[in-house]
């Protein structure tokens, strides 16, 4: 084998692999099947790709909420400025299966406005 078609080879392998996680990060695989609720305080808010998130305050903890896409997200009414730190925040959805401090929401309320960012997935 050439030195161009190792390091072609190489090259190929490495992306295969930085594909497969940014795969598994976007998917639900992470996530528990099972859906809780958390409620508590909105301690920061990001609005950027890959998916905006807020950071959560609640029982002592901090945990990352993660939100669909910035087009799922910005669909459901969640936009700059539709929070603010400081609020209150209960969000539903599925934990992070190896126990941290993460979920994935599905819905979000925060001062009395809900929004459905994942609605085929709330439980009715």
């Amino acid at each position: 084998m050439g030195r161009r078609s190792i390091l072609g080879a190489g090259l190929a392998l490495a992306f295969a692999g930085l594909a497969g996680s940014a795969m598994a990060h976007h998917g639900w695989s992470w996530a528990d099947a099972g859906m809780i609720e958390l409620t508590g305080t909105i301690s920061s808010i990001t609005i950027a790709p890959p998916h905006p998130t807020i950071e959560v305050g609640a029982d002592g903890e901090i945990w990352t909420v993660e939100l669909g896409n910035p087009s799922a997200t910005q669909r459901a009414g969640f936009v700059e400025g539709a929070a603010k730190v400081g609020q209150e925040i209960v969000a539903l959805g599925n934990r992070d299966a190896d126990g941290a401090t993460r979920m994935k929401a599905v819905r979000i309320t925060v001062d009395g406005t809900v929004y459905d960012i994942y609605p085929e997935r709330i439980p009715s």
